[in-house]
């Protein structure tokens, strides 16, 4: 009992020495092999991206030239087009601009003698021409002695009458309607003048050939019912080959085309000089040439 009660007594110091104080610090733990490889990977990452941070705010300003270079010379690209189209245009609207001088009642001929005005003039000039010759053949028989003086006498009387009534002058007392003569001096006359109209138009280097370099704005131009025209044209003798009224109201039909193409052509070429303009580009904005 007595050795018992001794081992109980050793052994409560020793286990009351292993209980921590109050206020006593912890003790450090010990570093661990692999947290310490992961701290090193992680120093070496920032490392890397503090290299990356310092190349990207060198190599930023070149990236930032090379895109003003990029952008400055698609704008100059932009410039040179513009100005092409813009001289095109340019040109274009002044090769054409005679088309705007055109006379449409000139060319159209509204006037024109129509074939039923044609056939019944010509049935009254054979009538008058018919009842002439009657009368002076009634008149020469008396002459011959085949008829009567009397008859003879009185076709000589019609005879004279009916030549009086052939007479202009005469004729516009008792008809208001013009002979057939006055309708064909009618007509070459409305040719005469839309022949010089378009020699007018014409000019020295051809009109309606210039114009159809318009064709863009006016697919009808390259119609090819007008290929004669143009080529006649371009060889500057189209206004001595308008002898019939088709001719020339072929004619007018290119003009009126034509016209449309350079309504078109004057819009867009306003529109890109407007462009030139709130873009800056001053040797793209300019005026057209004087018209002559």
């Amino acid at each position: 009992m007595s050795e018992n009660h001794a081992v109980d007594n050793t052994d409560a110091p020793a286990t009351s020495g292993a209980v921590l104080r109050p206020g006593r610090a912890a003790d450090p733990v010990p570093v661990a092999p692999e947290s310490a490889i992961n701290a090193a990977q992680r120093t070496a990452a920032l490392q890397a991206e503090a290299e990356e941070d310092d190349s990207d705010h060198e190599a930023r300003p070149g990236a930032l030239e090379d895109g003003e270079d990029s952008s400055s010379g698609s704008q100059d690209i932009e410039q040179a087009l513009a100005d092409s189209r813009q001289r095109k245009l340019r040109l274009m609207l002044r090769q054409c601009d005679r088309v705007l001088l055109m006379d449409f009642n000139l060319l159209a001929m509204s006037d024109w003698p129509d074939n039923y005005q044609m056939a019944a003039a010509r049935r009254s000039r054979d009538l008058w021409v018919f009842s002439a010759l009657l009368a002076a053949s009634l008149f020469l028989s008396g002459l011959t002695g085949f008829v009567p003086a009397w008859m003879a006498g009185g076709g000589f009387g019609a005879f004279v009458i009916i030549l009086l009534l052939g007479v202009p002058f005469v004729r516009r007392i008792y008809t208001s309607r013009p002979s057939y003569m006055d309708l064909v001096i009618r007509r070459q006359r409305m040719l005469r003048d839309a022949r010089k109209h378009a020699q007018h138009l014409e000019g020295k280097d051809g009109l309606i050939w210039q114009c159809a370099r318009m064709a863009e704005f006016n697919p009808v131009l390259r119609n090819t019912r007008f290929s004669e025209l143009l080529q006649l044209s371009e060889q500057r003798v189209l206004p001595r080959y308008l002898t019939r009224r088709e001719h020339v109201r072929l004619y007018l039909i290119y003009l009126l085309e034509a016209e449309k193409a350079y309504g078109k052509a004057q819009q867009t070429f306003f529109e890109g000089n407007q462009d030139a303009i709130d873009r800056g580009w001053q040797a793209v904005a300019a005026v057209p040439a004087d018209r002559a």
